[in-house]
């Protein structure tokens, strides 16, 4: 499988450890229980947030006040709460999913490599909203593009893996009995979309349940 995997009885500290150590100047975030939960803990910790740029990895096209925007709970979970340098909204992005692919695609270029991004695994294997069969799993050229399929609700937005190629860490953060059989696929380099994630560095922080050991 690629990159490094460490269990831990902790997940959401170890992340939210590894961010304050990496010092980041920019960061893309995910969505999830798993993420609310680190980016909780995060806005504990000691990060120079004045210097980072936040984007988002992947957002469903909905309001950013709607329940299900990754975006609306990074907000209240850790962003409103840090004051970050920048935060680039993808839905805020253009009028139209298409748009704001396009614009969000030209801003990652413009930016450069994206830091840290964080992502989660879906018991399907999927990371950011790179579902298994889905066409955004062959994208070799643009950096985020529209997706979706039949049993995840909203069209998306999401990195592409060219996108998550070009990061410099990429941070997994995987819990629960329910991620079991998903994190076995990867670490048997299954044929599902999180097994196929590239960066500098790819860290897996897993928990017991979820690495099959509890």
């Amino acid at each position: 499988m690629n990159g490094e995997v460490r269990i831990v009885d902790d997940v959401v500290g170890a992340y939210a450890d590894l961010v304050a150590s990496e010092q980041p100047s920019s960061i893309a975030l995910s969505g999830g229980t798993t993420a609310r939960d680190c980016y909780e803990r995060l806005a504990s910790e000691s990060v120079a947030w004045e210097d980072v740029t936040v984007f988002m990895g992947d957002e469903r096209w909905v309001a950013v006040d709607d329940p299900e925007s990754n975006e609306g709970m990074a907000r209240q979970a850790l962003l409103d709460r840090v004051h970050p340098a920048a935060v680039h909204s993808m839905r805020g992005a253009g009028n139209t999913p298409d748009e704001a692919a396009a614009a969000y695609d030209a801003l990652l270029r413009e930016h450069g490599p994206v830091a840290l991004v964080h992502l989660g695994l879906g018991p399907d294997g999927h990371t950011a909203s790179l579902f298994p069969g889905s066409r955004a799993l062959e994208e070799r050229q643009r950096l985020v593009v529209t997706n979706g399929d039949d049993a995840h609700p909203h069209l998306r937005l999401t990195f592409t893996f060219p996108a998550l190629a070009m990061s410099g860490l990429a941070v997994f953060t995987v819990t629960g009995d329910d991620k079991r059989d998903a994190f076995a696929r990867v670490r048997a380099d299954g044929d599902v979309p999180a097994a196929h994630v590239t960066a500098q560095r790819v860290l897996w922080l897993v928990d017991p349940a979820a690495a099959g050991e509890k």
